[in-house]
């Protein structure tokens, strides 16, 4: 699903450069589960931009499920990013005026799929998270672990081909952070391809491997044999 060979990202370059990534030989296969840890500066969220095709490396090679991503243009990366890609958010990134139903059809809007299938899809990844219950409330009338539900079924909507979460517990209670675990630990049972970022090895625990950067480079890999544990969602998820 995602191979890397030789990936730099130097920032300034020409000036008092700043080598976020050095010589980074990453391969995730399809529906495996990754966590990414490191200190600030490690070049985690750097890692991340990449792979989430909002930036490109400054030298070597990525692919995404088969697909040359590394040398693509603007306009190719922003198809890559609404067609194979779902973003899970610390801060939510819901749009605060939409129900909801609706941010989680906003994907698809821009993907020109019609009315009736946006709906439809839509209801389903709701259903999947937990949330029919609350999906025309607008994010300000949600706790904060409803509100990430609903970012990850907004991820979900476009059959993305690998979700990649950015500290999707950062703002989360230690309940309810393992509420959201769950929710991904079930979703990769079901065949999907997971990439976390996280700095807490409990959150870490729920992925197969867990793979530890420093100083832009890629330092040490752990594989899980037992990953956290695996509940069901429950429906509405917590309460404030």
């Amino acid at each position: 699903m995602i191979k890397m060979e030789q990936i730099n990202k130097i920032y300034r370059p020409q000036s008092n450069p700043v080598h976020a990534l050095q010589d980074i030989n990453l391969h995730i296969a399809a529906g495996d589960f990754a966590a990414i840890m490191g200190p600030s500066g490690s070049g985690k969220s750097t890692l991340m931009n990449i792979l989430g095709c909002l930036d490109t490396p400054s030298s070597g090679q990525y692919w995404l499920g088969g697909v040359q991503i590394s040398s693509m243009n603007s306009d190719d990366l922003a198809v890559i990013r609404n067609k194979k890609i779902g973003f899970v958010f610390q801060n939510f990134n819901l749009l605060p005026r939409m129900t909801a139903l609706h941010n989680v059809e906003l994907p698809m809007l821009y993907a020109g799929i019609d009315k009736e299938e946006r709906n439809r899809r839509a209801l389903d990844c709701i259903s999947r998270v937990g949330m029919l219950e609350r999906m025309h409330h607008r994010p300000s009338e949600l706790s904060g672990g409803q509100c990430q539900r609903i970012a990850i079924a907004r991820a979900l909507v476009n059959t993305p081909d690998i979700i990649l979460a950015d500290e999707p517990t950062g703002n989360l209670d230690t309940a309810t952070s393992l509420e959201i675990m769950n929710i991904f630990q079930s979703l990769h049972r079901e065949g999907r391809t997971i990439v976390l970022v996280t700095h807490e090895p409990d959150i870490a625990a729920y992925a197969r491997r867990v793979l530890h950067f420093r100083d832009g480079r890629l330092v040490d890999e752990v594989i899980n044999p037992h990953p956290a544990g695996i509940s069901d969602p429950v429906e509405g998820g917590e309460t404030e």
